[in-house]
């Protein structure tokens, strides 16, 4: 018998643990270790961000999930790596520290022998000074809430006649999920015009991106009313739209109350007064420790400078110039332990794909990757595949690929709820990482990228909101939904 464990039951995770337990079977063990009770649609938090969607709507408890299916449940969290054993244990194990109320503080060594490190990204609100305190935050589903809270009393200010001034953005120079942002920025204006207090609206935009539409993917070129449009006059075109203003080049530095402080790229240091902000911190990896069989520390073999686990990718520091869409790794196994994968936000990116950009102060001014939502899906599922067909033949072969080097990927971008009246702008790429030697003029197929804005995009989130919960509490059929 095998005993395949998975960290974090974010998207990623759930998806590898569902699926190696329906490959798998009862003649092996799957267990999943994650801190959190519930599963989160991370996608709608935003929706619960402007009072459209209650928490529980977005979210559903873990453990009669994984009571159901036969996967052995932990509420912990993994403290330290051990992929070589220690002096009284001759296998791989994972210390955890349970959360759990019952289990509160109680300490454990977890053996494997496959590990799936799916423990998703560290919120590093800490690194923006004031960021936690003064801004709001729709990362997830209680962050969301309470940030509806604070959004209520900027809207019965403006029933009363008051102007507010609303910040949504990135929070940090280094900070990526500007679709989040931008989803929850154009929700705002949407429900502002719709309350008919747009006059006493002044709604602006602040991002990290050298140009609007950057989102992570260092831009993007679409096809659009027959037209190849870059995702830069695509984004700028909504925003007017919506009647929201915008900086670019800007990386948020301090937050104080009403006040945040940041430096663009020509090193200027520039305040913005706000009433009402949401940004997005930072990501870093959550931080865990590896060590060797004799105690000492190997966690800078295992883990990249943000904590990320590395993988096959190529992780040799080069020019921008010398980037490839080979360098992306095609199936999240670490190189120093062949048992250890990491999947979704958890694995060490080798570059980005925004060009980086620093300040004449120093200060890096660019968006690193997204690994959010589908594609976090696919690699969870790919890793299960791999490892599954490993565990079942002996072999050591990897059958299934999913490079983002080489992977499609669709993007819904809510710009407004309603049945009738909502809209979404639907945005497909592909490949996800550009690809300059295979598509030389437009780094991705510009036949498979596209953007269009309607309410059948809006339709279309909504559908798939309902669908992928649908899937992710292991109803009938639920492995037939694509990731």
């Amino acid at each position: 018998m095998a005993k395949v464990l998975v960290l974090g039951a974010g998207i990623s995770g759930h998806t590898a643990v569902s699926y190696l337990n329906k490959y798998l079977g009862k003649k092996h063990e799957v267990v999943m270790v994650s801190p959190n009770s519930n599963f989160q649609w991370v996608p709608s938090n935003i929706w619960v961000g402007v009072g459209l969607m209650k928490p529980d709507q977005v979210k559903f408890k873990l453990a009669p999930i994984y009571k159901k299916l036969g996967i052995e449940y932990k509420q912990a969290l993994g403290v330290s790596l051990h992929p070589e054993g220690d002096a009284e244990i001759d296998s791989g194990y994972v210390s955890i520290k349970y959360v759990s109320k019952e289990q509160e503080g109680e300490e454990e060594k977890v053996t494997y022998d496959y590990l799936v490190n799916a423990t998703g990204p560290k919120l590093n609100f800490d690194a923006t000074k004031g960021l936690r305190e003064h801004s709001n935050s729709v990362c997830t589903y209680d962050h969301a809430e309470h940030a509806w809270g604070n959004l209520q009393e900027a809207y019965k200010k403006m029933e009363n006649g008051e102007k507010q001034t609303f910040l949504i953005g990135t929070g940090h120079g280094l900070a990526t999920c500007q679709g989040a942002a931008f989803e929850y920025v154009l929700n705002i204006a949407f429900e502002v015009h719709k309350r008919k207090l747009s006059h006493l609206a002044d709604i602006w935009w602040i991002s990290n991106e050298y140009e609007l539409g950057d989102f992570g993917m260092g831009g993007a070129y679409v096809k659009r009313n027959g037209y190849v449009t870059p995702t830069k006059i695509f984004t700028e075109s909504i925003l007017k739209e919506y009647g929201i203003r915008w900086i670019k080049r800007a990386a948020v530095q301090k937050l104080e109350t009403g006040k945040v402080y940041y430096e663009n790229l020509r090193g200027e240091k520039h305040t913005k007064e706000f009433d009402f902000s949401m940004l997005i911190p930072g990501f870093a990896g959550v931080g865990l420790k590896a060590f060797a069989k004799d105690g000492s520390d190997i966690s800078d073999k295992i883990f990249a400078a943000n904590t990320m686990m590395k993988v096959d990718a190529d992780y040799t520091p080069k020019p921008y110039e010398e980037w490839s869409a080979r360098d992306w790794p095609k199936i999240y196994q670490n190189g120093d332990y062949s048992n250890m994968y990491a999947s979704g936000i958890a694995f060490a990116p080798p570059h980005t794909m925004s060009k980086p950009m620093t300040s004449p102060n120093g200060t890096k001014i660019f968006p690193t990757p997204p690994r959010t939502g589908m594609p976090s899906g696919v690699i969870g599922k790919i890793v299960a595949q791999n490892i599954a067909h490993q565990i079942k033949t002996g072999k050591k072969d990897h059958p299934h690929e999913a490079s983002m080097a080489t992977m499609g990927a669709a993007c819904i971008v809510s710009a407004g709820y309603g049945l009738f009246k909502g809209k979404a702008a639907v945005m497909t790429v592909r490949p996800i990482v550009q690809d300059w030697e295979k598509y030389p003029k437009w780094g991705r197929s510009i036949k498979d990228t596209v953007g269009v804005v309607g309410t059948a995009g809006h339709w279309m989130k909504l559908f798939m909101h309902y669908m992928f919960l649908y899937k992710a509490k292991a109803k009938p059929l639920w492995w037939l939904i694509p990731e």
